[in-house]
C-alpha cells in the first residue's frame, strides 16, 4: 500500500493528497509536489489512518531544499507585487471584475490570477498586458461566490471553520428542498452560508433524515 499524506499549499486552506513516492517525511517538513499547473511548494500535514484508503496519483517530488525555500519567498514577495500591477491593468480596462489572490509556480513558468465578478469578463487584452510585464504564460481564472468563500476562508455558524476552506473539494448540489426535508426554518439567515449560498452541511445530514423518515414510515406499516 502507497503511503498517503496530506499536504497543505501556503496560499490555500485545502488539503492535498500525495503518496510519498518512497521518500520519508515528517509533520510540517516542506514538500515540492506535483500539480497540474506544475511544481508547487507545499507542506505535509501528516500521515493518518483515514488517509489509506484515499487514492491519490500525484507524488512528493522531493523535499524542499535550501534554495526551493529562497525561490517560493521570492515568488511569493513577486506574485503579490504582480498582483499591484494587475489590479492598475483592471482599472486602466474599466473591467468589472474584483482580483483576489496570485502565485507563480515554483519554476515560474506560470503565473496565476484569481477573480471574482458578477458576469463573464473579457480578460484576454489584460492577459496581453500581464504577458508583456512578465514573460511567461499568465493565466486568470474566474471563480464562484463558493470558490471566493473557499479561498478567503472564515468561521461559520457552528462556530468553526468553513468546510470548504478546509477539507472540500467538490462542490455537491445543494437544494431547497434538502432544508424543508430537514424541518429547517427557511430563513436565509438561517440556512445559507458566508458565501450566500445554501449551507453545504444541508447535503451531509440529508441521506440521515431520509434515513430516520423511512424507519420511522417502516415501524408505522408495521
Amino acid at each position: 500500500m502507497k503511503k498517503i499524506v496530506g499536504v497543505r499549499f501556503p496560499e490555500s486552506q485545502r488539503i492535498y493528497f500525495y503518496h510519498q513516492n518512497n521518500i520519508e517525511v515528517k509533520k510540517g517538513e516542506a514538500v515540492i509536489v506535483e500539480t497540474e499547473r506544475g511544481l508547487q511548494f507545499g507542506n505535509v500535514l501528516g500521515s493518518q489512518p483515514e488517509m489509506k484508503n484515499i487514492r491519490s496519483q500525484r507524488k512528493i517530488i522531493r523535499k524542499a531544499t535550501s534554495k526551493d525555500i529562497e525561490d517560493y519567498k521570492r515568488n511569493k514577495i513577486e506574485a503579490e507585487q504582480a498582483q499591484a500591477v494587475c489590479k492598475r491593468f483592471i482599472k486602466k480596462r474599466g473591467l468589472e471584475m474584483k482580483l483576489l489572490s496570485s502565485n507563480f509556480t515554483l519554476d515560474r513558468k506560470q503565473l496565476f490570477f484569481y477573480f471574482y465578478a458578477d458576469n463573464r469578463v473579457d480578460f484576454r487584452e489584460l492577459a496581453k498586458d500581464l504577458a508583456q510585464v512578465y514573460k511567461t504564460r499568465i493565466e486568470l481564472r474566474q471563480i464562484g461566490v463558493r470558490d471566493k468563500a473557499k479561498e478567503c476562508g472564515g468561521i461559520g455558524p457552528c462556530g468553526r471553520e468553513i468546510c470548504c476552506a478546509k477539507f472540500l473539494t467538490d462542490f455537491n448540489a445543494i437544494s431547497i428542498n434538502m432544508a424543508k426535508n430537514q424541518n429547517l426554518s427557511l430563513n436565509p439567515n438561517k440556512i445559507n452560508g458566508v458565501c450566500g449560498r445554501l449551507l453545504c452541511c444541508l447535503n451531509y445530514e440529508e441521506n440521515c433524515h431520509k434515513n430516520c423518515h423511512n424507519k420511522s414510515k417502516k415501524r408505522e406499516e408495521d
